[in-house]
């Protein structure tokens, strides 16, 4: 059955992230030949309408108010609540980004509905919604359906491929307004903290090290390697607890999730609370002195060497590659 499928567009620095566009491709599955409806929240939100609208959505809801500016749990909760109101859909897809997380519980609760978070995957079998996704660290995967009310779940970045874009597609844009009171947050400033480069969850490289790079300086040829390949520069939690990197870098259980498609682990040992952050990824290269590295188990490729020795080796021979193409 065509169902109606609201998705909440996420804008950072002014430009929607990636997951956004992956969002619209997993509510097309859902919908089933209904409509998707995109959602931006924030200011100066309508010269990403059609953006929207290009990767699949059919037409677009916006909201511009001060108090959306920045995400408050608050001030989104009562905005999305009221257009989600308005419309009436049957689902509801967000990414399982940081905001993804805190808001989509809020809503299911005020909803009294059913959420399926973190899915890598959808499908439709007759009149049900397959969602797949990971459990136990990644070890296995489940697939949940919603029986009874709104269609709701997060999706985790850089797993369902997005729509091709289309500039021809049009679709309209209607701003709404929205009541937003009794805030008990209120943002007077953002301070960044950031490394700078791609964003983690949504890079398609990633060159990660762990305690094996001895020192703040071993991530210099890590960094090298990740630039040569247009890619993101991650660690593991032993490196960040040794003060080489900052712990905005780290990935595994208590860090980011993510899924590139080439993982390179450099003195990554593969303790189970790393592997559990990244083993998804498509292709995963280890490099570590010691043979007997649980890292290599889930490796596609491994290279048994000193990681200050294979790297440099390696950022050359795709430098050549690159010059050559």
């Amino acid at each position: 059955m065509a169902k109606k499928v609201v998705v909440l567009g996420e804008i950072r620095n002014g430009e929607l992230r990636a997951v956004s566009y992956e969002a619209i491709a997993a509510a097309k599955e859902v919908a089933n030949g209904g409509e998707v409806v995109g959602l931006l929240l924030g200011e100066n939100v309508n010269i990403l309408a059609n953006e929207i609208i290009h990767y699949g959505a059919d037409r677009v809801i916006t909201v511009e108010h001060p108090d959306l500016r920045a995400y408050t749990p608050d001030a989104f909760l009562q905005a999305i609540l009221q257009v989600l109101d308005a419309e009436k859909p049957e689902g509801l897809i967000l990414g399982h980004t940081a905001i993804g997380k805190d808001i989509s519980p809020r809503i299911a609760a005020k909803l009294k509905s059913g959420l399926i978070s973190d899915a890598v995957s959808v499908e439709v079998a007759g009149e049900e919604v397959l969602f797949t996704r990971p459990i136990y660290s990644g070890k296995a995967f489940e697939k949940k359906v919603i029986q009874d009310g709104i269609v709701f779940a997060t999706i985790r970045p850089n797993n369902i491929a997005p729509l091709e874009k289309d500039e021809s597609r049009s679709g309209e844009v209607r701003e709404v307004n929205v009541d937003i009171k009794d805030l008990r947050t209120v943002i007077k400033d953002i301070v960044r903290k950031t490394t700078g480069g791609i964003d983690l969850s949504e890079a398609k490289v990633i060159v990660s090290g762990g305690r094996g790079v001895k020192s703040a300086d071993g991530f210099k040829p890590i960094q090298e390697l990740a630039d040569v390949l247009g890619g993101a520069v991650g660690a593991s939690r032993g490196a960040c607890d040794a003060d080489y990197c900052d712990y905005s870098l780290q990935i595994g259980q208590t860090g980011k999730v993510v899924t590139p498609d080439l993982y390179i682990a450099c003195g990554i040992s593969g303790a189970i609370q790393h592997v559990a952050g990244m083993s998804n990824a498509k292709v995963i290269v280890a490099i570590n002195k010691d043979p007997e590295a649980p890292i290599f188990n889930i490796a596609d490729y491994g290279i048994v060497g000193d990681l200050f020795e294979v790297l440099p080796l390696i950022t050359e021979e795709f430098k050549k590659v690159a010059v050559n193409s």
